[in-house]
């Protein structure tokens, strides 16, 4: 079954309404009372934490969005439940992170917000939309439809310098350090460096700081990078036809077999002018 361009902006709306349910939990949260968890297999803290929030959020979500997977048999892919692959036998998915960059929420520090995603079979993401709870901005896209922010059009601003921006684990690699030369060598300017926080706001920042970009480096254990974590992001970079790319420039795959982990893939989420230098 192929949605038309009226059922998808309906089924926008409708995950609008679930990232900001979602959010709101977020915002009246109290982090003192975090219940903070940590996930078996996990490779690194910042995709081992987890807390009832995350929870509570998927829950909030996954009720708004029943409704429309009813409806239109729409399969589900969720960070807090497990993959039960229903991505491979339906011609849409939802595909939902929570609560992205709950290290940055427990830190209290910006960078943490609501990812919802509908991919197509052939992992495609046909819509996307981020609720930031910290600023209360709410991003979305829809295929064909273009990308907004609080319901105005984006539209990519073009700063003097490169900003670099990454996760926590990035910092301490040496891949960091020879993508940090490539930029100052090529813009002699001063790379500057904004606040890490989670996948899907390192992608935002990169479209509201522009030029800039975030990598993340193929690596062959698991861990960290999945699917819900760049799946909304890239329907807006789609839309703004900027660089979602994996590591060898070609299309992010996000109905992956095997596994919901993309580490092998690497990632590019980037609004360079000359993407050449990544």
């Amino acid at each position: 079954m192929q949605l038309t361009s009226k059922q998808l902006l309906a089924l926008t709306q409708t995950a609008k309404q679930a990232a900001l349910k979602a959010g709101k939990i977020i915002q009246t949260s109290c982090v003192e009372e975090l219940n903070i968890q940590t996930k078996e297999m996990a490779t690194s803290l910042a995709s081992s934490v987890f807390t009832k929030i995350d929870l509570e959020c998927q829950e909030i979500i996954y009720q708004t969005l029943n409704d429309s997977i009813l409806q239109f048999d729409i399969g589900w892919l969720g960070e807090e439940s497990q993959d039960d692959l229903s991505r491979f036998k339906k011609d849409y998915f939802w595909c939902v992170d929570p609560l992205d960059g709950t290290l940055s929420f427990i830190k209290q520090r910006a960078g943490f917000c609501v990812s919802i995603a509908l991919i197509n079979k052939q992992g495609v993401p046909v819509i996307g939309v981020v609720f930031n709870p910290n600023s209360s901005d709410l991003y979305h896209a829809t295929f064909e439809q273009g990308a907004f922010k609080n319901e105005n059009e984006i539209k990519v601003e073009y700063q003097k310098n490169i900003t670099l921006i990454n996760d926590d684990s990035f910092v301490n690699t040496d891949y960091y350090q020879i993508l940090k030369d490539k930029l100052e060598f090529k813009n002699k300017n001063i790379v500057p460096q904004i606040l890490q926080g989670g996948a899907v706001m390192n992608a935002i920042w990169c479209i509201e700081h522009a030029p800039a970009c975030y990598v993340k480096y193929p690596k062959k254990t698991e861990g960290g990078g999945s699917i819900w974590d760049y799946a909304a992001a890239t329907c807006i970079y789609n839309e703004l036809k900027l660089n979602a790319t994996d590591f060898y420039r070609q299309p992010l795959n996000l109905n992956k077999k095997g596994s919901a982990f993309m580490n092998e893939q690497g990632v590019i989420m980037s609004t360079l002018l000359d993407n050449t230098i990544i």
